[in-house]
């Protein structure tokens, strides 16, 4: 196997993928209006679908208790061609607070930010914090100079000295924390709360995010880590070391924090069982070797109750030292690439599917409406040139084509028309549905709960006052799925209605989708319930339990109300859109052939000229058929990882 690895070839082709799948919208784009069907309710479909593959990122979280060898193997996947370990990852602990690595598209620069561990205290969470730069300390980072740029990557891993009440006041249960050796009584913490890392690299240019964790003690103190930054990670990536099997500090971050009954990894959850070269034996030979491994392997497998396949016994040091002096066959014993298959064929595939399932089909289904409108076009053309068959033209038969024609027309224009007043109906009904989930509404409640809370002078009047909340958003969006069946049922009769009268038997509407934002914020509650028994916040100030709650399961709550409405706002919109394309297509079209069908009508024009014409005509509509057919089987072309797969499945056949 290649020691640089495989996962950077195919996320290139995913990037690709996604490039191509832009170029092809965007010659939709110009193909709709090369053929006059081009409209504004199109243009906000073509765009959204943009802003989703432009906007895309793969999240995948490094997980596990410190000593692990999570960092060093991020330097051996995704630094290697450095020639040293740019992250730091010597013996002990060195990720000391919740580092993410992508790189800032938008800024186009390298640069380290830190957030200094003291904004704990604040009243500010962390997600409010990343939209203050001034709270961040910033570092440049030049990539022509490995060496500098490491050293000021070290900086992730400072810690400082505290006395434990300080140590508590910032979060931290001081009987997990070392003690200071240089000041007696003193503890060591994090000097950072958090760390961005934007750096220019192929995978992370692509739109790939990593977030290194730190150990137990770090997910404990740092709520929003677990209740926000690793559910929204598409998948998790466990990671233990062969030379302790699993400790029961794993055992509680895996039960806890990462196999929950609320976790929403879409993309999986995997193990990896590093530094199994402590397991190498060259005097036993490689078969006592492997036994050991598969054994150390199955045990894993067995107390985590994962399939053995997603656990992967690697050597994330023996990697990065293959890797660094390409060493194909130190590569292949290291076991990386196994680690990188299963990113490709696991995570990446799931990312594709996605984009599938809400962006292409969708596209196609434009598609497909704009391609019903052109072969009624070149139909009507046919019937226009047999009309122009004899020696002079049949005008009679002309005048009935621009009858029909004129009939149809008027059809879809009083279509259109209804469809307008039903969607001004759609958009009141949409104002009904958005005044349940309006941001107003949400900071009302958020505002009565934190005056019941502050009231509260008892343990269970402070979680009657949480608990509170999320009665007042589930019933809030329990009202929201009701009234929006009722509107998907009014839409759904519009669209059947319009089916009957009409050919455009491929349209179907676009529905609500709300369920799963009702879904989400049941799991946050249901996370609330054990923010809300964390022994930690049972025994801190009243204040402190307030700030906490409401700078992590607010601001969390805060953030998928955002979502709904969001949802909520445009779905009106949206919902009768593929009619409204197609009506408004239809009627262009018609538009075109009226004007066409009446000036031969009303002209002495010679019958074989006009019959060059419309064969012009007809030839240019099939070639635009043909360009619209290679568009969409270019949309259906089969993403990267599902070509390899059929590829794997061939040669595994043969």
């Amino acid at each position: 196997m290649n020691p640089q690895g495989t996962l950077s070839q195919q996320v290139e082709a995913y990037h690709n993928w996604k490039k191509e799948l832009i170029r092809q919208i965007g010659r939709y784009r110009l193909w709709l209006q090369d053929n006059n069907l081009f409209s504004e309710d199109v243009s906000t479909r073509i765009r959204h679908g943009l802003e989703l593959l432009i906007e895309d990122e793969l999240t995948i979280a490094f997980v596990g208790e410190y000593s692990r060898g999570k960092t060093e193997l991020i330097n051996a996947l995704f630094f290697s061609e450095y020639g040293q370990r740019m992250l730091p990852s010597q013996a002990g602990r060195t990720t000391m607070c919740p580092t993410e690595l992508f790189f800032d598209r938008s800024a186009n620069q390298n640069y380290l930010l830190l957030l200094p561990i003291e904004t704990r205290t604040g009243d500010l969470s962390l997600q409010q914090l990343r939209k203050k730069p001034e709270q961040w300390i910033r570092h440049e980072l030049d990539e022509r100079n490995p060496d500098v740029m490491r050293e000021v990557l070290a900086e992730v891993a400072r810690i400082k000295s505290v006395s434990p009440e300080e140590a508590r006041q910032l979060g931290f249960d001081e009987a997990m924390l070392e003690h200071d050796r240089n000041n007696p009584g003193n503890v060591l913490v994090p000097a950072w709360r958090n760390a961005q890392i934007s750096i220019r690299h192929p995978l992370f240019e692509r739109g790939l995010r990593i977030l290194d964790t730190p150990g137990l003690n770090a997910l404990g103190s740092e709520p929003e880590l677990t209740i926000s930054m690793l559910p929204r990670a598409h998948a998790v990536i466990f990671v233990l070391s062969a030379d302790t099997g699993v400790t029961g500090s794993d055992m509680t971050i895996w039960k806890e924090h990462i196999d929950t009954e609320h976790a929403d990894h879409r993309a999986g959850r995997f193990a990896v069982l590093n530094k199994i070269d402590v397991l190498w034996d060259d005097l036993q030979g490689e078969k006592h070797t492997q036994e050991s491994i598969d054994r150390v392997r199955n045990y894993t497998a067995d107390h985590l109750g994962i399939r053995q396949q997603d656990v992967i016994p690697l050597s994330a040091k023996q990697g990065l030292l293959a890797r660094v002096r390409k060493d194909n066959n130190l590569f292949d014993r290291s076991n990386i690439g196994k680690l990188e298959q299963l990113i490709i064929q696991r995570i990446l595939m799931h990312k594709e599917q996605l984009i599938t399932q809400n962006l292409i089909n969708d596209l196609l289904g434009m598609l497909q409406n704009s391609q019903a409108a052109m072969q009624y076009r070149l139909d009507a053309l046919e019937e226009e040139r047999q009309a122009c068959a004899g020696a002079t033209l049949d005008k009679a038969a002309l005048s009935r084509l621009a009858e029909r024609a004129q009939k149809d027309y008027d059809f879809y224009y009083k279509k259109l028309i209804t469809l307008r007043s039903s969607r001004r109906l759609m958009e009141s009904q949409g104002d009904m549905l958005t005044k349940l989930v309006s941001e107003d509404r949400f900071e009302q409640h958020a505002s009565q709960v934190r005056k019941m809370m502050s009231k509260s002078w008892t343990t269970a009047g402070m979680n009657r006052a949480m608990e509170h909340f999320f009665e007042l958003l589930e019933s809030d969006l329990t009202n929201l799925l009701s009234e929006g069946r009722l509107a998907e049922k009014m839409v759904g009769a519009i669209y059947r209605r319009y089916n009957e009268d009409t050919r455009a038997r491929h349209l179907e509407p676009i529905p609500l989708r709300a369920g799963r934002h009702v879904i989400a914020i049941r799991e946050l509650r249901k996370k609330a319930r054990r923010f809300r028994n964390n022994p930690k916040n049972l025994l801190s100030e009243q204040s402190t339990v307030v700030r906490r709650f409401f700078n992590v399961m607010v601001s969390e709550a805060r953030t998928l109300h955002g979502r709904v409405r969001k949802d909520v706002e445009r779905w009106p919109h949206e919902a009768l859109l593929p009619i409204m394309q197609f009506s408004m297509e239809q009627k262009q079209l018609l538009e075109h052939q009226i004007r066409r069908l009446r000036d031969m009508v009303r002209t002495d024009r010679d019958s074989r000229a006009e019959r060059q014409r419309l064969d012009h005509a007809t030839a240019d509509l099939r070639r635009q058929l043909e360009l619209a057919d290679a568009m969409m089987r270019q949309i259906r072309k089969p993403a990267p990882t599902m070509i390899q797969q059929k590829v794997v499945n061939i040669s595994g056949a043969m």
